[in-house]
Formats: structure tokens, sequence, C-alpha cells
């Protein structure tokens, strides 16, 4: 079994645990991204016995509209992932699988589910940089920028950390960001489920058909 229960509160303060690069590269051009996550954020199917409430975020589309979380998600199935385009691997290897397995579901239930790609880089990530990397992946899903201060308080209410770009000493972008995903129930809008970075195309088919419905993995 790859399933484990933890409480809300245990998961928020493992999540500023521990660092670890998550890309690297020899082309100094390159962009890093640095990830943090506790002894446990590896593990896939992680079912939170206390869920995390959806963040009170009201960010900008791709469109360059107004778009409010909790509103906008509201009764849907949701998924809700922070990264950045510029992310060398984890993030687009990330939103792939999710789009793989979201082929397998019934059209309906494709049309239902709400997969959120909330950017941690908003100073590079424009309404239209995300636009057009997100419509490379799956046009259906949201891209959402704006404010730092914000995303960042956001993104820690669900026990992911978010720390600003910078420039490492050999002058490489380094964006510091948790690689959690975070399932959110149609039912309860809660979010009761965190998937790590080794999450697989089959875990996430697997598992979709049950989380569309609210459902345990």
């Amino acid at each position: 079994m790859r399933k484990k229960t933890f409480t809300a509160a245990v998961l928020l303060a493992a999540a500023t645990l521990t660092l670890s690069a998550c890309g690297s590269g020899d082309d100094s051009k390159s962009p890093v991204a640095v990830v943090s996550g506790g002894s446990d954020a590896g593990k896939v199917a992680t079912v939170l016995d206390q869920p995390f409430d959806k963040p009170d975020l009201v960010l900008t589309d791709t469109h360059g509209k107004k778009y409010d979380l909790r509103k906008e998600t509201e009764g849907h199935p949701t998924l809700v992932y922070f990264g950045y385009t510029h992310c060398p691997d984890i993030c687009p290897t990330t939103m792939s699988n999710i789009a793989v397995a979201k082929k397998a579901l019934p059209k309906a239930e494709q049309n239902d589910l709400r997969v959120v790609f909330v950017t941690t880089d908003p100073g590079r990530d424009t309404p239209a940089e995300l636009g057009k990397w997100l419509k490379g992946i799956d046009p259906q899903f949201v891209g959402l920028t704006g404010d730092f201060a914000r995303i960042q308080a956001g993104a820690r209410s669900v026990g992911i950390s978010v720390e600003p770009t910078t420039k490492d000493k050999d002058g490489k972008l380094v964006s510091v960001h948790g690689t959690q995903v975070v399932a959110f129930s149609p039912k309860t809008d809660a979010g009761y489920v965190l998937y790590g970075e080794d999450a697989t195309v089959d875990d996430y088919t697997k598992d979709l058909p049950k989380l569309v419905k609210g459902a345990n993995p």
C-alpha cells in the first residue's frame, strides 16, 4: 500500500523541514527549481484525517480575468499545484501526468474536473506565458498568476512552502516551491489528499475516478 493518513497540522509543520533541488543542468541559463517537503513529500495518496480549507485566492487567469479559486471550483473535484513554467522537470512532468490520466475519465468527468496551476514565479509567468505553456499540456487546465505574497500565503495555508524567485551564486534563477498536488473534494471543497512528486501517470489514472467523486483513493 502506498497510502498514508496524516493530520494537516503535522504536514504543515513538516513542509518547511527540508529543501532539495528538483532541477539542475550544465547550462547556466537554465533555471533551477528548489523544492520543499517533509519526509512524507514523496509518498503517493496521502489521505488527511483533518483536510485543509481551500485557499482563499483571487488571482488572474490566462485570459487576464479575475479568478476566485473558491468560487470557481466550488462543488467540482479540483487539483491544485504550485509551480512555474520555467521549471526544468518536476512541474511539467506533474502536469503532463495529470493531463494523460485525465483523458482516461469519461468526458463528463473530464469537464467537471478542475486542474489549477498557480505560478510561484509571477514575475515571469504572465497570463499569456501561462496560457501558452498550459495549452501544450491541456487547454482545460487553469493557470493563475498575481501578487506573490498572496500566492505564498495561499500555498502555506495548505502546507506548501513557496519562496521568491532569486539567483543563486552561479546566476541561475531559483524558485523555491513545494511539489505536492492537493486534491479537493467536490463534496466538501476541502483538500483531503496530497500527492508527492513521485506520483506517476498510473497513480493518477487509478485514483482520479475516485477523486472526481470525493472518495478516498
